[in-house]
């Protein structure tokens, strides 16, 4: 039991209910009068959380679309930052090399910058591989308007929505 985390690949802390889940009723001479309760009251906990099943799935659905948002935004500050340090005419080969083998300090430049969280910036090594195929001349820079819209949202149509649900 002591190792579902790394079988369950989740943020949150599972709940394991105990009892004896059948259609016999509890025998309460073979297990004692307090397991009887504890069984009982687990068996009550088990179905109200599964009558909350819907409210939950909105939630995760709600938090992996903040998630998403983030992540563009994350992606648009570099993109952005990469047309910046581009060359405008001559050894634009180079210098895509050259800011891709310093990813990692690109990073740490954005995330000062923007005052980002570490924790929502891609994988270095991946991004890495993943932009060794892309032209980097051809980003756009990143317009103020849209990263406020994002802004917006996350402070306050999200919440907005989050308490009509609710």
């Amino acid at each position: 039991m002591w190792s579902l985390g790394k079988v369950l690949s989740t943020p949150e802390v599972m709940r394991v209910y105990i009892g004896s889940f059948n259609d016999k009723p509890i025998n309460e001479t073979d297990d004692g009068p307090l397991w009887a309760i504890l069984f009982e009251k687990e068996q009550d906990d088990l179905l109200n959380d599964l009558k909350d099943i819907p409210k939950k799935a909105c939630d995760r659905r709600i938090n992996e679309f903040v998630k998403c948002a983030r992540a563009a935004k994350i992606h648009a500050y570099i993109m952005s930052q990469f047309k910046k340090e581009m060359p405008s005419w001559i050894g634009k080969a180079k210098a895509q090399q050259r800011l891709i083998d310093n990813l990692d300090q690109l990073f740490e430049k954005i995330k000062r910058e923007h005052h980002l969280p570490p924790g929502h910036f891609p994988n270095v090594d991946g991004f890495k591989q993943a932009l060794n195929g892309f032209n980097i001349d051809i980003f756009e820079r990143v317009k103020s308007r849209m990263i406020q819209v994002v802004d917006d949202m996350l402070a306050y149509d999200i919440p907005n929505d989050i308490t009509k649900i609710d």
